[in-house]
C-alpha cells in the first residue's frame, strides 16, 4: 500500500468511525440515541486507534494534517511528503463523512434541527468566544502532537528496496503502537473537548464541513463557513508550538 492511499484510507475509517459515533448518539431513532458525551469521546479514541492501526505500517497514520506539519517542522519528516499526506487526508475525511451520512441517510431525514445535523459532520462551540474557542483548539492540538513526538518511533522504510524514501516518525506497527494515540486522544476529549467538540484535525472538521455542504440534506442549514478558521488554524498553531518546544528541549 502506497502512503498516499493509507493516509487516505486510514483517515476514512478514522471519519467514519467518528462522525459514526456522533451520528448514532444525536440522530433521532438510532439505538445508541442520547447516550451521551462519554460515547462520543470513547468511540473517537477507538477511531483513531483503528485508522492508526490501518495507516501505520505504510506511512505513519498521521491522518491529521497537524500531526503532518508538526513533523515537518520538528524536522521529523521531509517536506516534500507534506502536499500528498494532507490532499490523502482531506480526501479521506470527505469520504468519510459521505459514508456516514449514506448509512443514516433515514435518521437524518428524522432529524429535522439543522444544528444536530451539522454537529454530526463538524464541531462548533458550545459558547461562541472566538478568542477561547481558538485557544481551545491551540490547547488541544498542543497536547496531541507534544504526546506524539514522544509517542512516535524510529525510522523504517516504507517499502525497502523499491521505494527510496524513509519515514523518520512513526507509532510503530500493530496494536501496541495505536494505543497511546487512541489513549491520548480520548484524554484530550473528556478534559479538554467540552468547549469546541475538539477537532485537533483540520482535515476532520474542514472535510466533512464541505460534504455537508454538497449533501442533499432535507432541511439543512448553514454549515457556518464562519466558525471554520478556529478548527483549521488552531491546531495549526497548536502544532508549531508544540513542534517549536520538543526542538527547544
Amino acid at each position: 500500500m502506497s502512503p498516499f492511499v493509507a493516509e487516505f484510507l486510514g483517515t476514512a475509517v478514522l471519519i467514519l468511525l467518528g462522525d459514526g459515533v456522533v451520528a448514532n448518539v444525536l440522530l433521532k431513532d438510532t439505538k445508541g440515541n442520547n447516550s451521551g458525551w462519554i460515547v462520543i469521546t470513547t468511540a473517537w479514541a477507538m477511531a483513531v486507534y483503528v485508522g492508526v492501526l490501518i495507516a501505520s505500517p505504510y506511512s505513519g497514520a498521521h491522518l491529521n494534517p497537524a500531526v503532518t506539519f508538526a513533523l515537518a517542522l520538528g524536522g521529523k519528516f521531509s517536506w516534500s511528503l507534506v502536499p500528498s499526506y494532507v490532499a490523502a487526508q482531506f480526501l479521506g475525511a470527505m469520504l468519510g463523512a459521505f459514508l456516514v451520512w449514506l448509512m443514516h441517510k433515514d435518521h437524518f431525514d428524522r432529524t429535522p434541527d439543522p444544528q444536530t445535523q451539522l454537529a454530526v459532520f463538524c464541531t462548533s462551540a458550545a459558547i461562541r468566544n472566538p478568542a477561547l474557542n481558538f485557544l481551545s483548539e491551540v490547547l488541544g492540538t498542543f497536547v496531541l502532537i507534544f504526546a506524539v513526538f514522544y509517542i512516535a518511533g524510529p525510522s523504517f522504510d516504507l517499502d525497502p528496496g523499491a521505494v527510496d524514501i524513509k519515514i523518520p516518525f512513526h507509532f510503530g506497527l500493530g496494536s501496541v503502537g495505536a494505543l497511546p494515540v487512541a489513549l491520548v486522544v480520548w484524554a484530550i476529549g473528556l478534559c479538554l473537548g467540552g468547549t469546541t467538540g475538539y477537532a485537533i484535525n483540520p482535515a476532520r472538521d474542514l472535510g466533512p464541513r464541505l460534504v455537508h455542504t454538497l449533501l442533499p440534506i432535507p432541511g439543512k442549514g448553514s454549515s457556518h463557513w464562519s466558525y471554520a478558521p478556529i478548527p483549521l488554524l488552531g491546531p495549526l498553531v497548536g502544532a508549531a508550538l508544540a513542534a517549536g518546544l520538543f526542538r527547544i528541549l
